[in-house]
């Protein structure tokens, strides 16, 4: 009663090229990661509109949801949701995106390998809802000015994150190519070309049993491959997993230092992100610190300007990997560390402003993420905005 479907195909040679599928849309973060265009699809899509909202409807996937600003066409994996007469648009999105509706989602899903959530089934579900619009609407804005927030900051990071990228093409790329003076002021032809391999230092990781229990569910984080795609060239503050100090001694896993980088080294690989602070990590992945005097963002700035190499030389029968040959095999050309140390001390303080947003976004995504099902199901009240 308060919301239906969209049914409206897509056809080829229509105008919409926007395209959303899954992979777009970040789990549990309520956000759009990216997106594609119509032309790379077949036709047999949903198309959506800025007024609708997007539920994935596989069960693998925990509460994306969606609220895009725009029009396109969106994956048959994807629902496009539209609230009925009496119904609030962004107080519905929040309803979709509350855990517990996920999970009742899931209940009547069908599929074995692939249980999809089904129509008919949340059809017959009843949720206790505010009959008065203008409450929904409120409960709604209480929600919208933290996910404002949340934007705001990601929006920030990113723009910080494109300043440092720039900066250190300016200092190491940009000269090295032209063969010019570097930013430092030191000559390119003092310069050395060295392997990727020996200008960083690579550390490889582990997992602890999973059959015994307690080295799990400590206060060590533990990053998996999930995690670092999840936080792809961001920092990163929590983990899905932690271990124990028994699991940390007798497993293989290492824990990296504050600001070190890790990045995918295996299936998809090239992922990569920087620790908010110390933690340990798979065997999947590559853990990185800085060859050169605690210059850590060097580091990761030499990552993301190297990764794509990396991934194009990766190899696999099965899946794609990244060894320490392909590291070897890649090469770089760097000034004198005293230009590198220069360098890191100009860059220091973007990450720093970048680290504090990261831990507040947490900060406002638990806070967010608490609220919402209080607000849902009506044990905490929002006044009215008319009284």
């Amino acid at each position: 009663d308060i919301a239906e479907l969209s049914n409206d195909i897509w056809k080829v040679g229509e105008e919409d090229s926007i395209y959303i599928g899954l992979e777009h849309i970040e789990e549990g973060k309520l956000r759009l990661n990216g997106f594609g265009y119509s032309k790379d699809v077949a036709s047999n899509k949903i198309r959506f509109t800025q007024n609708q909202f997007l539920f994935g409807k596989l069960r693998p996937y925990f509460r994306k949801v969606v609220k895009p600003n725009f029009s396109g066409i969106c994956s048959t994996d994807i629902w496009a949701i539209n609230p009925k007469d009496g119904t609030d648009l962004s107080f519905l999105f929040y309803l979709f995106a509350n855990k517990e509706f996920v999970d009742i989602a899931y209940k009547g899903s069908s599929g074995t390998r692939m249980p999809r959530a089904d129509w008919n089934f949340m059809k017959s579900t009843k949720w206790l809802i505010p009959k008065d619009i203008n409450e929904q609407k409120a409960i709604a804005a209480v929600l919208s000015s933290l996910d404002d927030k949340i934007d705001l900051l990601q929006r920030q990071n990113k723009t910080m994150e494109a300043l440092a990228e720039t900066l250190f093409r300016q200092w190491f790329i940009e000269p090295a190519r032209a063969g010019k003076p570097h930013a430092g002021g030191e000559a390119q032809d003092d310069w050395e070309q060295i392997s990727l391999f020996d200008a960083i230092e690579l550390v490889g990781g582990g997992t602890p049993k999973t059959s015994i229990s307690e080295y799990w569910n400590g206060n060590i984080n533990w990053l998996s491959g999930g995690d670092i795609s999840a936080n792809h060239k961001g920092i990163i503050v929590d983990t899905e997993k932690t271990i124990t100090a028994l699991g940390l001694k007798n497993s293989s896993t290492k824990i990296l230092p504050k600001f070190s980088t890790v990045i995918s080294a295996r299936g998809t690989v090239g992922k990569y992100c920087i620790l908010s602070k110390p933690m340990a990590f798979s065997q999947s992945n590559y853990g990185i610190r800085p060859k050169f005097s605690n210059c850590y963002f060097f580091t990761y700035l030499l990552i993301a300007y190297s990764v794509d190499e990396l991934q194009s030389a990766a190899y696999g029968s099965v899946f794609d990997t990244i060894t320490t040959n392909t590291f070897k095999g890649h090469l770089v050309l760097l000034p004198k560390p005293k230009i590198i140390e220069a360098f890191e001390d100009e860059i220091k303080p973007i990450f720093e402003k970048m680290l504090n947003n990261q831990i507040q976004i947490r900060t406002l995504e638990k806070l967010r993420d608490t609220l919402l099902p209080k607000l849902m199901s009506g044990e905490v009240r929002v006044a009215d905005p008319r009284a």
